[in-house]
């Protein structure tokens, strides 16, 4: 989402249901959804589930193509991962 415009709008009829209900606000033009809008709090909720997902998501990529490694080497890497970044 890009925050640089900053437009002044006359907008709190359309965001203060968002902020005391945090439920999303479904915006149509023409009869026909357009645009979803959400409080800040649950979009950066969504946007931390959808990256948790994606990692989960790349590991069993990972497994299922057999880059894996044994228990021992993953805490091998781990600590020298670890103690580069100490």
């Amino acid at each position: 989402m890009s925050r640089r415009s900053r437009r002044t709008v006359n907008s709190p009829p359309v965001i203060a249901p968002t902020g005391a209900t945090r439920q999303p606000v479904l915006i149509t033009e023409r009869g026909r959804s357009a645009a979803v809008l959400l409080d800040v709090e649950t979009y950066d909720a969504l946007l931390r589930r959808l990256a948790v997902l994606e990692g989960i998501a790349r590991g069993e990529r990972a497994y299922s193509e057999g880059r894996v490694v044994s228990r021992a080497e993953a805490r091998r890497r781990l600590r020298r991962w670890l103690g580069a970044r100490a």
